[in-house]
């Protein structure tokens, strides 16, 4: 109808001069069949991660899904992740941490969406301190890992982005690092930690060089998401 064209123009409109994330105008982003609520308290939806949990559960690493029964996500955003373990781990209880009150929010309304509040409980963490006393069989995260330098050449899609869910120091590994301090003491015997840091792939052997990383690949990408096992995490 007109009045839907001019609604699309719009919205076109702004996308193009005031160079908004689509996402951020129509309030909607999808990874796989997954439709998810954004705005601008939380960064738009993109994770290598998602890819490894929607085509095969983590598969081999994980060999069946069906026996992992907690499970947190670190770095939450909006809740997308949690949602995706939920989908692929039927039988986790799952926590969905995040530093962030606001993202929370938006959490909170993709979970309701889903009708996951029996399964996923939402816990304002910086890191790990939220959840002092759990552990379990599987941690992932895909946190803030943009290099400073990165951060000052960004497009200015990316400026409508809350910087506290891409920065994270000069070398982009101040959570990256926090995480591998303390995801031993959160983790299960034969636990597994996978964290996706993006093109930093070289500079985290830099920085690790005694954990044997394995790198995980995906549809979209290789390299870009690291696994671990309990055992071979820092004590």
């Amino acid at each position: 109808t007109e009045s839907e064209l001019e609604t699309a123009f719009a919205l076109l409109e702004r996308r193009i001069h005031e160079r908004i994330p689509a996402a951020y105008l129509t309030h909607e982003a999808w990874l796989g069949d997954f439709p998810f609520y954004v705005d601008e308290r939380v960064i738009v939806p993109r994770s290598h991660i998602a890819d490894l949990l929607l085509d095969e559960s983590l598969a081999p690493w994980i060999g069946d899904a069906e026996t992992v029964d907690s499970a947190l996500d670190l770095c939450t955003g909006s809740g997308c992740l949690a949602i995706l373990l939920a989908h692929a781990f039927p039988n986790a209880r799952i926590d969905a941490a995040d530093i962030s009150a606001d993202a929370l929010e938006v959490a909170a309304r993709n979970v309701a969406e889903y009708e996951l509040g029996d399964r996923i409980e939402l816990i304002r963490s910086d890191l790990f301190a939220g959840v002092s006393d759990h552990s379990y069989g599987l941690i992932i995260s895909n946190p803030p890992y943009v290099t400073g330098q990165s951060m000052r050449a960004l497009p200015a899609e990316y400026r409508h982005e809350p910087v506290l869910a891409l920065a994270s120091g000069e070398d982009g590994m101040d959570a990256v690092q926090g995480i591998l301090a303390g995801a031993r003491a959160h983790l299960k015997p034969a636990g597994i930690l996978a964290v996706e840091v993006g093109g930093n792939r070289v500079i985290v052997e830099h920085a690790f060089p005694r954990l044997d990383f394995t790198w995980l690949e995906s549809e979209t990408g290789e390299g870009m998401v690291f696994l671990l096992q309990r055992e071979q995490l820092p004590k």
